[in-house]
């Protein structure tokens, strides 16, 4: 486990862009939408991303856009010292046996930029419904959004004889850079909602554990979720403050560590002063009991809206502020 850095009160704290990622859990598989901003993509292309994210409900524009810049920095015409070929850079076996006819002009080529779209979001679809049905046996371990991306960039009869991401620094940078270029490419939507890439990769590692069940005392900066304690012991998940935790420290690569607990999380960063001034990735804790205690706590999504890990028997997902009216609660910000 890397040490993190505890952060003294008045430091800065979270800032969360709601962005498109996958999620995934076992069978908790879920995705959260959120938009693709188009100003981004090279005109050309913007029909066909957006054409493309409606394949499956795991594929998502932010998604192909991050892939192709990654792959081939949107060159149509990007060959590979392997071979690669195009916008998506398949291989020529691969594209013989999944590239489609995207614009239907009666031909599949991989250096056609809507074939290239078209077949990258039809491989993507295929490969996030492989590594669902894997983590549904456990056969791998991980989360589905980096599993199918190192499957497109390793094979996904590499990431399954590994049992999850392949130990090839090649495919494990992939996975960072899509993820972590996703921010760029996604707009800001809702109430404060500025880009932040900091804040872009807080909510991917929160969001992509959308659906996962509430454990009391459950979730690990490093690991994700965990088997908690006493009720929490039987349940792989997190709660409220675990969450929190892990999505600040994967955010910033390990060197904020915030506390455990909510208590003392609601008295972390910089104080903001008024709801009226929140801004997406704000952190918010609640006094749900007894005057005084911050026991719960969230991270703002924008349009009035949190991802938290509410109680025993849930599981982490969006609610509206409005269910916590007339509660308590404090405005923090990290960042």
């Amino acid at each position: 486990m890397k040490k993190g850095v505890f952060l003294a009160a008045g430091a800065a704290v979270v800032v969360v862009v709601p962005v498109l990622f996958l999620g995934g859990s076992g069978d908790n598989t879920t995705t959260v939408a959120a938009a693709l901003d188009l100003k981004q993509v090279p005109q050309a292309y913007q029909q066909w991303i957006t054409k493309a994210a409606g394949t499956c409900p795991e594929v998502t524009g932010p998604l192909l856009a991050a892939q192709i810049d990654t792959e081939s920095g949107w060159n149509p015409n990007a060959v590979s010292d392997k071979g690669a070929q195009g916008l998506s850079q398949f291989m020529p076996k691969t594209w013989a046996d999944v590239g489609i006819d995207g614009d239907g002009d009666g031909r599949a080529d991989p250096l056609d930029p809507a074939d290239a779209i078209m077949t990258q979001a039809k491989y993507d679809c295929a490969l996030a419904g492989q590594m669902k049905n894997d983590l549904k046996q456990n056969t791998v371990s991980g989360d589905l959004l980096s599993l199918t991306l190192a499957a497109y960039n390793a094979g996904a009869d590499a990431v399954e004889q590994n049992h999850g991401i392949p130990p090839y620094p090649e495919t494990q940078q992939y996975v960072r850079d899509i993820i972590a270029k996703m921010a760029a490419y996604s707009a800001p939507v809702g109430n404060g909602s500025e880009q932040s890439v900091f804040g872009a990769q807080v909510v991917a590692a929160a969001m992509k554990y959308k659906g996962t069940p509430y454990s009391w005392g459950g979730g690990d900066p490093n690991e994700g979720p965990t088997y908690g304690a006493d009720q929490g012991a039987g349940t792989k998940g997190f709660d409220c403050s675990g969450l929190v935790q892990y999505a600040v420290y994967q955010a910033s690569g390990g060197k904020i560590l915030l506390p455990r607990t909510s208590e003392i999380q609601a008295t972390m960063g910089q104080a903001v002063p008024d709801q009226s001034l929140l801004k997406v990735g704000d952190v918010i804790a609640f006094q749900l009991g007894a005057p005084g205690d911050f026991d719960h706590i969230g991270i703002y999504v924008g349009d009035g809206k949190i991802i938290h890990a509410p109680h025993t028997g849930d599981v982490v997902k969006i609610s509206d502020l409005s269910e916590f009216s007339g509660k308590t609660m404090a405005f923090r910000r990290f960042g």
